[in-house]
């Protein structure tokens, strides 16, 4: 067991072609396209049309990763789904439609949930179900989101949520693999905090129609100042908390980390984040073309990264994360 390996085959990601700019939201959310653009870090976003269902999205993205790794759908053994509850159905299986979408029929399916925190927690589960049973060759994460569609713009205490957008992601994991290997993980959730961002009805949190389909109601903040102070008090020290173990549980220390992809996030706190564990925005990615699109984030990071020539074969990269609720999340991995 000590000698079995899990690592990434193969990711992928999708987004809708719909984009908004800065300049676009402006008049609904009444801030400056400055504000927008600098401070809040939101040069433009995707947003999914009626066809961009959360699980189509999964899907593409899925279908990406099973290419560049060169995995037949049948290959699959396990898919799971670690995208957003506000998907195609509600109280609904979002897996097994992925599942059948991409003709992966020898596998089963499920959901696992930690909201913006979800892809470091799915990686680390997809794994300790790998090395505990053989039959588990290839497991597939896959996650897909459109939560902008929750959002009043014209609410004010959504604000920190404007960054909201839409896509979707896929990691296909290898049992046995020789390259790009997972390796230690950690997570913390401050309870205190999971009540602070629910879906209501109030006149002021809803955008026209309070229906969705289905749903009924909007994203919105219960109580503005007591998220504002705990998250001030609890969310870097958890953030360097999440990253360092994840790293220590991987044999290495923070100052062997090369890389770090992140939620996306207000700049400020982006760069303090990267300054605080001793990285650069050189050694990491800002999504402020994508916005923050729930638990797709990390693969997007991670992707973006080897693009640009920020990840390279024996790299430390971290993939970090956090969700309301709240929970923060880190998992390490060897790249190459």
């Amino acid at each position: 067991m000590a000698d079995l390996t899990v690592g990434i085959a193969g990711i992928g990601t999708f987004f809708p072609a719909q984009i908004e700019t800065a300049a676009d939201l402006v008049e609904r959310t009444g801030i400056p396209e400055d504000v927008l653009r600098e401070k809040m870090g939101i040069r433009q976003r995707h947003t999914a049309g009626d066809a961009d269902t959360v699980t189509e999205m999964a899907t593409r993205a899925a279908r990406q990763a099973l290419q560049r790794a060169g995995v037949d759908p049948e290959q699959i053994d396990l898919v799971i789904s670690h995208g957003s509850e506000y998907k195609d159905h509600l109280i609904w299986n979002a897996a097994a439609k992925i599942q059948h979408n991409l003709g992966a029929v020898n596998a089963y399916a499920f959901e696992m949930y930690a909201l913006c925190a979800g892809a470091p927690i799915a990686m680390n589960t997809a794994k300790a179900l790998m090395l505990a049973d053989e039959r588990l060759r290839y497991v597939l994460l896959a996650a897909g989101s459109r939560e902008n569609d929750l959002i009043s713009l014209s609410n004010p205490r959504a604000r920190f949520m404007f960054n909201f957008g839409a896509g979707g992601s896929a990691m296909l994991l290898e049992r046995g693999a020789r390259t790009n290997i997972i390796l230690g993980a950690s997570a913390i959730t401050d309870g205190s905090l999971s009540e602070t961002v629910i879906l209501t009805r109030e006149a002021d949190a809803l955008d026209g129609d309070e229906a969705l389909g289905d749903l009924r109601g909007r994203l919105d903040v219960t109580d503005t100042a007591y998220m504002a102070d705990r998250l001030g008090a609890v969310s870097l020290p958890n953030f360097i908390r999440v990253i360092r173990e994840a790293v220590e549980r991987s044999g290495a220390g923070l100052a062997d980390v090369a890389f770090l992809g992140i939620t996306h996030m207000k700049r400020s706190f982006y760069l303090e984040i990267l300054g605080s564990i001793g990285l650069t925005p050189d050694q990491s990615v800002y999504l402020e073309d994508y916005g923050h699109v729930q638990s797709v984030d990390q693969v997007l990071a991670l992707e973006l990264g080897l693009a640009q020539g920020k990840v390279r074969p024996g790299d430390l990269v971290v993939l970090a994360g956090a969700g309301t609720g709240y929970t923060w999340s880190a998992v390490a991995l060897r790249w190459g």
